[in-house]
């Protein structure tokens, strides 16, 4: 045996856009305690009594309109970017694909391949290190793994939000949209976690966090602190794209509840820039490594009308990493394989 398995795990998607599988999808992703971090039994009511069945219906008819004839875009992008890779690297390699939440589940994944390999490289495809999904998933996978009799050389990959193969992909594509000098502004929009989630962190790493000005550089103290993770990814990019200083924001999407978020809103934002006279805008979504429903529904289609509704003629996606060539490329340096 001396192949090399390489898992890579992203976050879920339901089987299907019907309003039961997406239940069910949520249900698992809101009920774990990374995400929702409430005590146990005020999740459980939280969730199942008041959040999924308010929230399935809306969001089944959300991913129906980013669905293909071939299924979840996340999943899709997910197996191409696997047989790309497994392409590239070879049949020294085995890699195999994964979900947090829904399927193909890590415990299936898992038992197809673990015992396969000498040595296996679990990949979170988030670039940002966050507790609610690089956390989860690798608290997932050891809760996998523990009770199997031989467990093989793991490695974990970590967040690589400013590796410069990521960023440099990431460039590449963005330099392959329409013509960046015709854009009045340019907005970095991320995923969005509630503040006491980046406070908690904060406190483990013995940092006085103020989710302000502390955010703005990145040392070693605030290394796996998502939001100026988030702030560091903008800088990198911008720098590469010569973005001029004041034609960018950072900000962040998906809020959920009335609990504080990290702030800026992107909704807030795109309305304030429209309001102030910007025409056109580019999104870019550096935090997700495939178009999922947060780009192609929440950005495309919401928030492109919110721009319109209060002034703004223009707004495009750029689109992510999916499976591109510049990724795969980039995977494979990340992963310091070739």
């Amino acid at each position: 045996m001396t192949k090399i398995g390489i898992l890579l795990v992203n976050l879920g998607t339901p089987d299907s856009p019907k309003t039961a599988d997406v239940r069910k999808y949520l249900r698992q992703f809101l009920n774990d305690p990374r995400v929702i971090d409430i005590p146990w039994l005020s999740r459980k009511l939280l969730v199942n009594c008041i959040i999924v069945p308010f929230r399935a219906p809306k969001s089944a008819a959300q991913y129906e309109q980013i669905w293909t004839k071939e299924g979840s875009p996340l999943l899709i992008y997910g197996e191409k970017l696997k047989a790309k890779l497994q392409q590239k690297l070879g049949s020294d390699y085995i890699v195999d694909l994964a979900m947090r939440y829904q399927q193909p589940s890590i415990k299936s994944v898992l038992d197809k391949i673990a015992h396969k390999v000498e040595k296996l490289i679990v990949v979170p495809l988030y670039p940002h290190y966050a507790s609610s999904s690089t956390g989860s998933t690798i608290e997932k996978v050891m809760e996998e793994i523990k009770g199997y009799e031989v467990i093989t050389d793991i490695k974990i990959q970590g967040p690589f939000f400013n590796h410069p193969e990521f960023i440099k992909a990431f460039v590449a594509l963005a330099q392959k949209q329409n013509k960046l000098a015709d854009y009045d502004h340019y907005l970095f929009s991320y995923h969005g976690l509630p503040e006491r989630h980046i406070m908690k962190g904060s406190e483990e790493c013995d940092m006085d966090c103020k989710l302000n000005e502390c955010c703005n550089t990145l040392t070693g103290k605030n290394f796996y602190c998502y939001r100026a993770s988030c702030y560091h990814t903008t800088k990198l990019i911008a720098e590469a794209l010569k973005l001029p200083e004041g034609s960018y924001t950072t900000s962040f999407q998906s809020r959920l509840g009335r609990n504080p978020w990290i702030k800026p809103y992107t909704d807030l934002v795109i309305t304030d820039k429209a309001k102030g006279g910007i025409k056109k805008m580019l999104v870019f979504s550096p935090a997700f490594v495939a178009d999922c429903l947060e780009t192609l529904f929440e950005i495309r289609i919401e928030y492109n009308r919110l721009f319109k509704e209060h002034g703004g003629t223009e707004l495009h996606l750029a689109e992510s990493l999916n499976d591109s060539n510049e990724w795969v490329d980039a995977l494979t340096k990340i992963l310091n394989i070739q």
